[in-house]
């Protein structure tokens, strides 16, 4: 699967293109040939995490002092891409990357120093617990309660939905620490799962799609955690520590959200080149062209404003407000997409053999995670308001 083939994202340059080398391989030889069987056990295997630390995949935006690859933002971009384009979403290196960036821009020192490393070789795999049964997008609404018990934090409460959750060697914890403070009491603790009492993972969660991903239920009895793993080393951050970090999230869903609908497109332009109707391929009936039209302009005009957004990123200068314009544009883009270039696959399109069915299901949670659409649209209107 191909980028758009008429255009080149100015970001790109020649490191990037030998970098997306790299990960176009590991994709193809340990991703995609074991697809079907990850989407049976709902996880991906623990030797492709090995083999992408190996290869340099997992914390390529992290400074090479921490074990990281130093390259950009860019560098995580290329390698969900490749992902994106094979079909696959189960391999959850978007949260991995997430909660390293926590570490690495809210952590202390030696906080960096003890997990960045191990998290870049694959030893460690990453996540993020943040949303409750009853705490979704509204965060100041977590239950999760850590007491300071002398040198330790002890926790007790639950969460769902979490990506990388069975796998997860280290969770970034969303925990209140002064439940009466409201936002300024929640805090983000680093929680070793090996080994840890009172610690529990739930069921892998039976999703419509992303089949292949570790989604979980996570649950806390009297967990305890050291102290030195409060991240930054002081309470009450938390919430400003997460809207921190918003930008690289969004923005890598945007990305994620545009290289689906390139995929879509290039599914669907192969299908109707080779299937016909009335004595024709389908390509050569005008409604399967302009259908078709619209989806390369949609991708073409997404992936542009895309690739301003992932400058924007590895400049420095990403704003919330623009990561959730963003964020809200590609993903619904990409649900009309998903939608339209399966209409034109027919009732071969209705078939999960099809990648463009799975591709559809898949795309369907993307204006969800990180972030609900309606809260998107909450947070560019209270922009708009700003500037009145």
């Amino acid at each position: 699967m191909n980028r758009q083939p008429d255009y080149r994202s100015p970001w790109i340059d020649a490191d990037l293109e030998m970098f997306r080398e790299t990960a176009r391989r590991f994709v193809a030889e340990e991703i995609t040939p074991h697809l079907e069987r990850f989407m049976k056990q709902q996880h991906v295997d623990r030797r492709a995490w090995d083999k992408a630390g190996e290869l340099g995949l997992l914390l390529a935006d992290i400074p090479e002092e921490y074990g990281g690859g130093g390259g950009t933002f860019a560098h995580v971009v290329t390698v969900m891409e490749e992902l994106a384009y094979a079909g696959d979403y189960g391999f959850g290196l978007s949260v991995h990357s997430i909660a390293c960036n926590y570490i690495l821009h809210k952590g202390t020192e030696e906080q960096k120093r003890k997990y960045l490393p191990q998290m870049a070789s694959g030893k460690m795999i990453g996540a993020i617990a943040m949303t409750e049964p009853n705490a979704g997008s509204d965060l100041q609404a977590v239950r999760t309660r850590a007491e300071l018990r002398g040198d330790e934090y002890v926790i007790n409460g639950s969460k769902i939905f979490i990506s990388n959750g069975s796998m997860a060697d280290l969770i970034v914890v969303v925990v209140k620490t002064d439940p009466a403070a409201g936002s300024k009491g929640m805090s983000l603790l680093l929680l070793e799962t090996r080994d840890a009492p009172g610690f529990k993972v739930g069921r892998i969660l039976d999703k419509l799609g992303q089949k292949s991903a570790d989604t979980s239920e996570l649950f806390f009895d009297n967990v305890r955690v050291p102290a030195a793993n409060l991240l930054g080393g002081m309470e009450g951050q938390g919430f400003v520590q997460l809207m921190n970090e918003l930008p690289y999230e969004r923005t890598l869903c945007a990305a994620s959200a545009i290289a689906s609908a390139e995929a879509a497109l290039r599914l669907t332009l192969d299908y109707t080149r080779e299937r016909k109707a009335f004595g024709k391929q389908l390509f050569e009936l005008q409604n399967t062209r302009f259908k078709l039209a619209e989806v390369k302009a949609q991708a073409l005009v997404g992936r542009t404003f895309v690739d301003a957004c992932i400058q924007r990123v590895v400049d420095g200068t990403m704003d919330p407000d623009s990561a959730a314009v963003a964020k809200l544009w590609t993903t619904e883009m990409l649900g009309k997409v998903a939608d339209e270039c399966l209409q034109l696959h027919g009732g071969y399109g209705y078939m999960m053999e099809y990648p463009i069915a799975r591709l559809y299901a898949d795309a369907r949670v993307q204006r969800i995670y990180g972030g609900a659409s309606e809260i998107m649209k909450e947070i560019i209107a209270r922009a708009l308001g700003r500037q009145i």
